[in-house]
C-alpha cells in the first residue's frame, strides 16, 4: 500500500517542480500581465506566454519528440513553415503605395537596417558567436516572424528569448522612437510639412510585388521563404480577383498559425535554456539595436537631404523599423507636436513597408553568410 502511494506520488509533478520551474512560471504570468491589462501585442504574447508555463510543467513530455508542443515546433517553425505563411497574411494587409509612389522611401527602410548590424557586432563583443550575434542582431528590424526565421536557421536555442524581445520591443516602439528623433532632428526639421504623393495605378500595384520578387530573390536567394510569401499576399490583395484567398491569407490563416507559433516560441523557454546571463545581453542588445535603427533612419534622411530638391521630413526615416504600422503612427503623432498642420502618416508608412522588406533580406544575407 505504502509503494503504491509512493509511486502515485512519484507520478505526478509535484515532487519534480524545480526553482527554475517556478521562476518560468513567473515570467509567464508578467508576460500575461502585460498582454492582457496593458494591451502589449497580446496577439502573439498570450500564446508565447502559455506555452511558457505550460512547457516548465515537470513530466509531460510536451517538448519531447512526439510531444505536442514539440510538433508545433518541430514541423512549424524548426522547418520554416509557420513564419513564411505569417509574412503571406502581412503580404495581404500591405500596401506598397507609399514606396511605389516615392521609391526614396526604400532607401530609409534599408538604412534602418544600421540598427541590425550595430546589435550584430555588439553581441560578437558580448561574447556570443556569429550565428547567435546575427539571430540577436535581427531584433533590430523590430519584426517578430523574421526573427524567429532567422533564429530556427542559425541560433534555435536562443529562439525564446530573441522572439519576446523583438514582440516586447515592438510594443515599446512608441517609447524608443521619440527620444531618439528628438535628439536627432530640430524642431523646424520636424515641422516639415512634405509634398502630397502622387496617385498610383493599380498596374503598378500588381506589378510591384513581381519585380520586387525578382530583384531581391535573385540578389538574396535565402530570402525567398519571406519574401516569395510576402508577395504573393500583396499579389492577392492588388489583384482585386481573388477575395476569398485574401481575406483567408490575412484573418483565418494568420489567426490559426498565430496560435501556434507562439505555443510553439514559448515551449522552447524552459528553465534551462532561458534562465542564463546571455538573457540579459540580449535584452540589452535588443534595446541598442532599435535605437540605431531609427537613428540609422533618420540620418540617412537628413544626407538624402542634402542632394535632393523634394526633401523629407527626417522624422520618416525613423518609420524605417517595421513595426508596422506603429512606427510610422509614432513618426506622425511627432511630426503633428512640431506642427499641427503636418500629415507624415502615409509618408512614413513608405519606409515602415520598406523596413519589413530590408529586415527579411537582412534575414537572407545572414543565413547565406553563415549557414
Amino acid at each position: 500500500m505504502l509503494e503504491q502511494l509512493t509511486e502515485t506520488i512519484n507520478s505526478t509533478g509535484l515532487l519534480s517542480l524545480t526553482p527554475g520551474n517556478l521562476i518560468m512560471w513567473a515570467v509567464a504570468f508578467g508576460l500575461m500581465y502585460l498582454a492582457i491589462k496593458k494591451g502589449v501585442e497580446p496577439l502573439l504574447l498570450v500564446p508565447i506566454s502559455f506555452g511558457i508555463f505550460a512547457a516548465n510543467f515537470p513530466l509531460t513530455g510536451l517538448m519531447e519528440p512526439g510531444g505536442l508542443y514539440y510538433m508545433f515546433f518541430h514541423n512549424g517553425i524548426q522547418n520554416e513553415l509557420i513564419p513564411p505563411l505569417i509574412f503571406l497574411g502581412l503580404g495581404a494587409m500591405t500596401d506598397f503605395g507609399p514606396v511605389i509612389a516615392n521609391p526614396k522611401t526604400l532607401l530609409l527602410g534599408a538604412a534602418a537596417q544600421l540598427g541590425v548590424y550595430a546589435a550584430f557586432f555588439t553581441a560578437l563583443l558580448f561574447g556570443f558567436n556569429i550565428a547567435e550575434a546575427a539571430t540577436i542582431g535581427i531584433i533590430g528590424g523590430a519584426d517578430g516572424p523574421t526573427t524567429i526565421f532567422l533564429s530556427a536557421n542559425l541560433a534555435p536555442h536562443l529562439m525564446g528569448a530573441v522572439s519576446v524581445a523583438a514582440y516586447s520591443y515592438m510594443a515599446l516602439v512608441p517609447l524608443i522612437i521619440p527620444p531618439v528623433a528628438k535628439l536627432l532632428t530640430t524642431p523646424r526639421e520636424r515641422a516639415m510639412v512634405m509634398k502630397q504623393m502622387r496617385p498610383v495605378s493599380k498596374g503598378e500595384k500588381i506589378l510591384f510585388p513581381l519585380l520586387a520578387s525578382l530583384v531581391i530573390i535573385l540578389l538574396v536567394p535565402k530570402s525567398a521563404p519571406l519574401i516569395a510569401m510576402f508577395m504573393l499576399g500583396n499579389l492577392f490583395m492588388e489583384s482585386g480577383v481573388v477575395q476569398r484567398l485574401t481575406d483567408v491569407s490575412r484573418n483565418e490563416l494568420m489567426n490559426i498559425v498565430t496560435i501556434f507559433l507562439g505555443l510553439g516560441v514559448g515551449a522552447t523557454m524552459s528553465a534551462e535554456t532561458f534562465l542564463k546571463p546571455q538573457t540579459i545581453y540580449i535584452f540589452i542588445l535588443g534595446i541598442v539595436a532599435f535605437a540605431f535603427a531609427a537613428a540609422g533612419g533618420i540620418m540617412i534622411a537628413k544626407i538624402m537631404n542634402l542632394f535632393t530638391t523634394n526633401k523629407v521630413n527626417p522624422l520618416i526615416g525613423a518609420a524605417g523599423v517595421s513595426a508596422v504600422p506603429m512606427a510610422a503612427r509614432v513618426v506622425h503623432q511627432l511630426g503633428a507636436e512640431a506642427n499641427p498642420q503636418n500629415y507624415l502618416l502615409m509618408h512614413a508608412m513608405g519606409p515602415n513597408v520598406a523596413g519589413v522588406i530590408g529586415t527579411a533580406v537582412a534575414a537572407g544575407a545572414f543565413i547565406t553568410a553563415i549557414h
